[in-house]
């Protein structure tokens, strides 16, 4: 029989259509059914169009099956995933701009931090759900792979109150893992350039990591590359990196103070602990305008908004391109698919995943979700014995996993007091506001976010009452102290146009040298 995966969020158009095709890149997978399911019709349509042309060009007997009914596609499904972004654009712009006027200036806001902490509450009311379909009419043992944020918060709600068993996957491990492969990379060659004698061409399969800690607070706790442990040399390494050095200037700094480098980008990891974004004047001190990721206040949700108005509008013209070949040599790097192969075909994995600890990091505690290695083979998911982290590590993900068991009880239960102690644990809302501050922060998210929140409908009255009848708290009148402009569908064209017609034109001149050059060699 042909495998069934479902697809909650499907409308995700870049991630659905690569995971699909890493999936379909399998031989064992050619005839898979993909159930896409989605509460946007039009986007739904959209991926669907998209994926069907992908399958009929290169001539597979998979099928795609669109449905607006959740429990359709997950009925008899043999794997589940979830992309989901609860509340969509709609409620991450009020996960940024409320706690702003607090000054709370977030980065991303979609793990931890205010914004993180409601995103979570939005998202386990949804997942309890998906949970109770998977139990009620997925396959028996059917696996659950999370994707959406905040991971640790989903993943911990499903595996403990949702009774599935329930696996978290991200990217951050292999970004980082490149990036300390570069460092490598020029610590061992130094001024030399490649194709100079004795440049050594280094890739990642020649670095080998152990990283664990929690997902987007993961640390590197060793790097071996030619029989060497080469942790202790990162610093050394990522100081002298002509761009790391000016982009990653937090990730640098953590790297100095606690020994051990982090998976997550400079600016996930900013809003993740209480130094770096606490003082709005000097917030620029430690990011980098280059790119969101690095710490523009808001930049994942400008960059998400600016996506979303592009592909509406250029849909026509990703019909129009060339269909992607589906093979070995042209798969990429989603997790699932690879842990899917394993699983059903011996084929043995090795990738970092998000699950309950229970021991596997000693010095954290057993309920918490870690990102960990492991194993995959037919026999299932194995995940060894780590260990202890180095304390300051570990004291680091504690902090963040108080404010996570708070808030997923808090989204379970729908109590509000829970809710308020989460945002007061958390690093960065502690470090910039007082109590009363974060008391009434809280209540305003709930009341914009009330129609995301059904756990929380008997205490959106009472927190509309106290926001009446209290004293405005909230300080700053303020974009962020980072914050860029969200361009038009006509900028974004424009910008596009103009790249294109740069490359128009690289292009025409190198055809215009090789001319040059012929004529050359012909006289």
């Amino acid at each position: 029989m042909p495998l069934k995966i479902a697809i909650i969020g499907a409308g995700s158009i870049g991630f659905t259509r690569g995971l699909m095709k890493d999936i379909l890149c399998v031989p064992e997978f050619h005839d898979t059914i993909f159930a896409f399911h989605d509460i946007n019709k039009r986007n739904l349509d959209m991926i669907t169009r998209l994926a069907r042309r992908d399958i009929a060009a290169n001539k597979l007997p998979a099928r795609v099956i669109p449905t607006l009914n959740r429990r359709e596609a997950i009925k008899d499904a043999d794997y589940v995933v979830s992309t989901v972004r609860v509340g969509g654009l709609e409620a991450f712009q009020l996960d940024i701009d409320i706690p702003l006027k607090y000054g709370v200036d977030q980065c991303v806001g979609d793990t931890l931090c205010a914004g993180g902490i409601m995103y979570g509450q939005r998202n386990i009311a949804c997942i309890l759900e998906f949970c109770k379909d998977i139990r009620e009419v997925a396959k028996p043992g059917a696996i659950f792979f999370n994707y959406a944020n905040p991971n640790c918060m989903n993943v911990w709600a499903a595996n403990e109150y949702g009774g599935v068993r329930t696996i978290g996957l991200c990217h951050g491990v292999q970004g980082g893992h490149w990036q300390i492969t570069e460092v490598i990379k020029l610590l061992v060659n130094g001024d030399k350039k490649p194709g100079e004698p004795g440049y050594r061409h280094i890739s990642t399969k020649d670095v080998d990591i152990i990283c664990a800690g929690i997902n987007h607070q993961t640390w590197y706790i060793q790097v071996r590359y030619d029989g060497q442990d080469w942790t202790g040399r990162l610093l050394e390494g990522f100081e002298k990196h002509p761009v790391f050095s000016k982009t990653e200037k937090v990730r640098i700094d953590m790297l100095r103070r606690f020994g051990y480098y982090s998976t997550e980008s400079n600016g996930h990891l900013s809003e993740y602990v209480p130094w770096y974004r606490k003082r709005l004047s000097e917030i620029k001190n430690w990011i980098s305008l280059d790119c969101w990721i690095n710490g523009e206040t808001g930049g994942y949700l400008r960059v998400c908004t600016e996506g979303r108005r592009w592909f509406e509008t250029d849909f026509p013209r990703w019909l129009k391109e060339k269909p992607p070949v589906f093979g070995p040599e042209h798969r990429g790097h989603e997790h699932v698919s690879y842990i899917i192969e394993a699983l059903q075909t011996g084929r043995i994995y090795r990738g970092h995943f998000i699950l309950p600890n229970r021991g596997c990091i000693t010095n954290l505690p057993d309920d918490a979700m870690v990102e960990v290695p492991c194993y995959v083979d037919r026999n299932g998911i194995s995940v060894p014995r780590v260990g202890d982290l180095p304390p300051g590590c570990a004291a680091v993900c504690n902090a963040s996993i108080s404010v996570q068991r708070l808030a997923v009880k808090a989204a379970v239960t729908g109590d509000v007091a829970l809710l308020k102690q989460a945002m007061m644990m958390d690093p960065l809302v502690g470090a910039v506001c007082t109590p009363p501050e974060i008391s009434q922060m809280t209540d305003e998210m709930l009341v914009a976010q009330a129609k995301w929140l059904p756990q929380y409908r008997h205490a959106i009255p009472d927190a509309k009452k106290r926001l009446s009848s209290e004293k405005p708290l909230a300080r700053y009148n303020t974009k962020g102290a980072a914050r860029i402009r969200t361009k038009t569908v006509a900028e974004i064209r424009r910008d596009i146009e103009a790249r294109e017609m740069a490359a128009a034109a690289d292009k025409a001149m190198a055809k215009r040298q090789a001319q040059v050059a012929r004529a050359q060699a012909k006289r």
